[in-house]
Formats: C-alpha cells, sequence, structure tokens
C-alpha cells in the first residue's frame, strides 16, 4: 500500500532574481525587467503609495485650507475632489507591467527619444529635486526641534550632520531599490497610521465643528479659494507621474484594474484623512506654524514620537521620489549607474536644503515656485494617461529601448511633434489662466483671480494630442505601436 503520510516539508524557493530580493542592491536601471524576472502582487503598492502620503505635507495643506476663508464642508470637498486626480496615478502605473520599463522611458513614446530626454530632465529631474529639498528640509526641521528637546541646540555644524544624516538614509534606501522599498514600505505604513491615529485623537478633542470663517467669502472671493485650494490638493497627485517605477516588475499578465486600484487607493485614502485632519487642526490651532501649533495639543510623551514620524514620512517620500529620479538621470540620456546616479542627485538635494536652511529663505521661493508646478505637471499626465487610452496600454519594452535613428520611437529627429505640441499647447493655456502670489495670468486676471490653469491646460493638452496621434495608432486589432 502507498503511504499516505506527507513527505518531508521543504521551503519554497524564492524564485526573484539575487539583485530582486530586499537587502540587495537592484541590478536594473531604465532597462527592460525580463517577464521571468517579474513577480508580486498588485496589492503590494498600496502600502508603497501610502507610506509616502501619511506625512506632514498633507496636514500642512489641509490647514492652508482653513487660513484660505474656507468652511469645513467647503475644505473637505475640495479634498476629496483634489484627491480624485489619484485616479490618474494609477492609471500611469499600468503602464508599467505592460511595458516592464519606468515611466521616464514609457514617455518615449509621447515625446521620441530625444524630446523625451528633454522633458524628463525637467518634470522628472530639475522639479523633483525641489520637492526633494522642500521634504528634507521639513524633516530636518522636525529633527532640530527634537535635539532641542534633547538639550542638544542644533548649530550650524549640527544642522549640516543632521540634514547629511537624514539624506544619507534616504539613499540607502533608494540606491537598494524597488525590492527594499516594497519591503520596508508595510512596516512604516503600519507605524505611521498608528502615530497619526493619536494625532487625530488629539485634533478630534480639539477641533470645532463649528468652524465658520471670520468673513465668510461669497462670489467671486469664495470660487477663487475654492479653485486655489482644489490646485493645491491636487499639486500632491500630479507630482507623481512615475507609477509604472514601482509596477514594471509585476508579470505582464497582472490585472490593471488592480495595478490601478491599489496604486490609486494607497495614494487616495491617507491624503484625503490627513489633509482633513489637518483642517479640523486649523479650526482649534494657528496652521501657520503647523508643528509648534501641533505639539500644544499633543500628549507631551508623544511629541517625541511624532517629531520623529514626521522625519519617518519625509524620508519614505523623499526615497521613492529620489529613486524614480535616478531612472530618470538615466532617461535624460547621462550613462551613468542607477544607484550612483541616486548618490549624484541626493548630494544636490543636500546642498540646496543646506542652502535653504542656512544662507536665505529660498524655501519661501521655491514653495512659491512650486504652485505654478501644476502648469506643466497636469498637461503632462493629461498627455501620458491619453497615450495609454489611446493604445490601450500596449507597449514594446524592448523597443522603447531603442534609442537608435529609425527606431519605433524616433519619429522626426528625435521628436514626437504630437506630443511636444499638445504639452507646449497645454502648459501656455495653463500659465495663462494660473492664478499664485508669485504669478498671476492674464486671463486669471480677467477672470477676477480664478485659478482654471489645472483643467484649462489638462483639457487642452488631452484634446490636442489624441487629434494629432490618432492617425499614428495601429488599428484595435493590430499588435503594439511601432510608429516612426
Amino acid at each position: 500500500m502507498t503511504s499516505t503520510a506527507p513527505g518531508p516539508q521543504t521551503a519554497v524557493p524564492d524564485l526573484r532574481p539575487p539583485s530582486e530580493q530586499a537587502g540587495r542592491i537592484e541590478a536594473h536601471g531604465i532597462d527592460h525587467v525580463p517577464e521571468q524576472e517579474r513577480h508580486g502582487r498588485p496589492r503590494e503598492l498600496f502600502s508603497v503609495w501610502a507610506a509616502a502620503n501619511v506625512n506632514y505635507l498633507c496636514l500642512v495643506i489641509g490647514g492652508a485650507l482653513v487660513l484660505m476663508g474656507l468652511t469645513l464642508l467647503q475644505a473637505f470637498t475640495v479634498i476629496v475632489v483634489g484627491n480624485l486626480f489619484w485616479a490618474l496615478v494609477g492609471l500611469l502605473a499600468v503602464s508599467g507591467p505592460a511595458s516592464g520599463t519606468p515611466s521616464s522611458v514609457i514617455t518615449r513614446t509621447m515625446y521620441g527619444i530625444r524630446g523625451n530626454r528633454v522633458n524628463t530632465a525637467i518634470t522628472g529631474w530639475a522639479i523633483c529635486l525641489c520637492y526633494v529639498s522642500l521634504n528634507l528640509s521639513a524633516a530636518a526641521i522636525a529633527a532640530f526641534s527634537l535635539l532641542r528637546k534633547a538639550g542638544i541646540e542644533p548649530d550650524t555644524g549640527v544642522k549640516i550632520a543632521t540634514v547629511t544624516a537624514i539624506a544619507a538614509f534616504t539613499l540607502a534606501i533608494s540606491v537598494y531599490g524597488h525590492a527594499t522599498i516594497l519591503k520596508l514600505y508595510l512596516p512604516i505604513t503600519l507605524v505611521l497610521v498608528a502615530v497619526f491615529a493619536v494625532v487625530g485623537v488629539s485634533v478630534l478633542r480639539h477641533a470645532h465643528w463649528d468652524y465658520a470663517p471670520a468673513e465668510p467669502l461669497h462670489g467671486g472671493p469664495l470660487w477663487a479659494s475654492l479653485l486655489g485650494g482644489f490646485a493645491l490638493v491636487a499639486s500632491g497627485p500630479l507630482s507623481f507621474n512615475n507609477g509604472a517605477d514601482f509596477a514594471r516588475y509585476l508579470p505582464p499578465t497582472t490585472s490593471p484594474k488592480q495595478v490601478a486600484g491599489w496604486t490609486a487607493l494607497g495614494g487616495f485614502v491617507p491624503s484625503v484623512v490627513v489633509t482633513a485632519l489637518g483642517t479640523l487642526a486649523g479650526t482649534a490651532i494657528d496652521m501657520t506654524d503647523p508643528q509648534t501649533a501641533l505639539e500644544g495639543i499633543l500628549p507631551g510623551w508623544f511629541t517625541p514620537v511624532f517629531l520623529v514620524s514626521l522625519v519617518v514620512g519625509a524620508v519614505a517620500i523623499n526615497a521613492m521620489t529620489t529613486y524614480s529620479s535616478g531612472l530618470a538621470l538615466q532617461a535624460v540620456g547621462i550613462r551613468i549607474r542607477r544607484s550612483l546616479s541616486v548618490v549624484v542627485y541626493g548630494i544636490l538635494a543636500v546642498a540646496l536644503t543646506l542652502y535653504a536652511l542656512l544662507v536665505s529663505d529660498f524655501l519661501d521661493t521655491v514653495s512659491n515656485v512650486l504652485q505654478l508646478t501644476v502648469v506643466l505637471l497636469g498637461p503632462g499626465m493629461a498627455v501620458y494617461a491619453t497615450d495609454i487610452l489611446l493604445r490601450r496600454n500596449r507597449y514594446d519594452g524592448p523597443a522603447l529601448m531603442d534609442e537608435t535613428p529609425g527606431s519605433a520611437y524616433w519619429y522626426t529627429g528625435g521628436i514626437n511633434r504630437a506630443g511636444v505640441a499638445a504639452l507646449v499647447t497645454g502648459t501656455a493655456a495653463a500659465v495663462l489662466c494660473v492664478s499664485t502670489e508669485l504669478y498671476t495670468g492674464p486671463l486669471a486676471r480677467a477672470a477676477g483671480g480664478l485659478d482654471l490653469a489645472l483643467p484649462v491646460g489638462m483639457l487642452i493638452a488631452a484634446a490636442l494630442y489624441a487629434t494629432l496621434m490618432r492617425r499614428h495608432l495601429p488599428s484595435p486589432g493590430s499588435p503594439v505601436s511601432r510608429t516612426h
């Protein structure tokens, strides 16, 4: 008789290549990831995006909505509607498993090999450098407060050492790359959720649910604040056109709906909750200095934990941004290893941050400039999303890696005129309609200060790109597009 007793149990081997295991430096850069090296599940993307959005910046944005004169209902509406742009981030992420390449390579289909280098240098590198500097500065300020509570006065030397230490930890995560990010971000998410839950309890205890602005807004001023708040909230998800970077290791047969859904939820849920907490906090405390004001309503024992969480949250979002920016530097055409490109990027971010903290009030200028980035990021995301829909998410990864003249995405002289025209036209339209403290476009002034840059720029860019590109794309039944 054949025995029915189970045989010796053996561990299921990890089929991931050594370089795609947590704790090992990722070998891949912008190169195509072969199907045999694809692995993972879409739900892993939730914690990646959640860890980056349970953060201090969302609290600040929520408080800013109150300072803009909005009621609670108006602010909550703006928060939900503005964060709906996470659906676009999810849509962009589906191109990762389809192509096996990062976003900065996929956009070659939209702008051509050479055109994409310019676009990536601006949106995927320079603008991201400003965001990294701002987040690193916020983390450093929290760390300085923590040092003071420990009896250490942060002089210039201590500040330099602190910023460098935070940056070094951030860069370490980015250098190790994709697998390490997936491994670390679930526990980081859980820790940050626990910390912000305590913050939430304190905020809810002090919040004034019957809050009303001292001078309620009506008519034009109300619409100006609503649209300005909408653009401020939407600038968060619009700054993430790199969803494919973290989804490209998933098998090509992975459900696009699941990739889009887990990515979007990972950004939407924490952003809405934490930003709403910031709005509620604004009804009870002065959110012009959120960190100090929040410390006043938190339990004394918890304040150091809160400060540490601000540093961890900034590290989480910066590690993702720095990782993608390292890929972007390669996509620009600089022949450099991904790990080294991350280090170069980190050194520049540290230098910019130290200049901002020690030399000037440069952060204020950068903050104002970032308010204007939606005029470029909005149309850029619209073009990307439109391309995915037009191609039905069919991308040829190996063809995307061919940068030679005559390749599938060389177009005319290395430039896809349709994509460049759509992006430039959409951005120009947005510039005419934007309204910020730094600059107000002529159409925005004519409309009484209403900021319509986001919807106008995105709609024009998407419509023009769809019109110009439709004749170049293959029929629905044909294989992956190889437009020349």
